[in-house]
């Protein structure tokens, strides 16, 4: 008997529960992120996927936990979340931070219960094993931050214009870059799941040789797939990328 996604766990969110799925397909957002960004998703795959968000503190249902800053802790929380609900097979997509976020919350699975996802996606995010070449920006003053954001492209213009809303998004945002600006990459063997990594052939965060990289973190199949876009391109190019997705997903799943 499988273990149905509830409404009672606020770090899991399934916009469409879909009880008679024969995989479920952990979405994990980027820095400043919830669960809404993958709302609509259920609608452009087979519906042999369930699709389950992972909501991190500090936003959505749960807005009033504070966030975290260290992506150790981070992991830990979501694995004995997501533990009960990994008694079907199961995927991880992250974009940005959600790729690494997932990448390690895979290799703890792995480590911790010997389980691991029959698929990763990771979108947007250079291989763990490239250092981060930019100067930190979570611990900048509050004005050049905000410029920072501007330079990203990933807050909208309306949102870095009013002051209120801007207080509750700050120190999100602040944590979630802590996230990725204090992760320390540890080597272990390569995972035994294939690996698909999806990147914006306009994106001048994240170039083809650092997405390229993340095969060195499989010992199964790797493809890299490149869409129109910056790094936000998950938005920009959503129907594109879903298609690509779901073409990988049947295969996952039992005759």
């Amino acid at each position: 008997m499988t273990t149905n996604i509830s409404n009672l766990n606020s770090w899991i969110i399934c916009h469409k529960p879909n009880p008679q799925a024969h995989l479920r397909l952990f979405c994990f957002p980027y820095a400043g992120g919830s669960s809404l960004i993958f709302r609509t998703w259920s609608n452009y795959l087979p519906p042999s996927v369930e699709v389950c968000a992972i909501e991190i503190p500090g936003r959505g249902r749960q807005i009033k936990l504070p966030p975290y800053n260290k992506i150790d802790s981070l992991v830990d929380a979501i694995a004995s979340n997501i533990h009960p609900y990994l008694d079907k097979p199961f995927a991880f997509f992250g974009h940005s931070m959600g790729g690494l976020v997932s990448f390690e919350l895979a290799r703890l699975l792995r480590k911790n219960y010997g389980i691991l996802p029959v698929h990763l996606f990771v979108s947007g995010r250079r291989a763990p094993q490239i250092p981060d070449a930019d100067p930190p920006i979570h611990n900048l003053p509050e004005s050049a931050f905000i410029k920072e954001l501007r330079h990203l492209n990933g807050t909208p213009k309306a949102v870095l214009e009013n002051v209120e809303l801007m207080q509750l998004f700050v120190p999100i945002l602040r944590a979630d870059f802590a996230v990725l600006e204090t992760y320390v990459y540890t080597p272990e063997p390569p995972l035994n799941c294939p690996i698909t990594v999806f990147g914006g052939l306009q994106d001048s965060e994240v170039g083809c040789d650092e997405l390229q990289a993340w095969q060195e973190q499989t010992k199964a199949a790797f493809s890299l797939n490149m869409f129109p876009g910056d790094h936000f391109f998950l938005h920009s190019a959503q129907s594109l990328l879903l298609e690509k997705l779901a073409k990988y997903l049947p295969y996952q799943l039992p005759a």
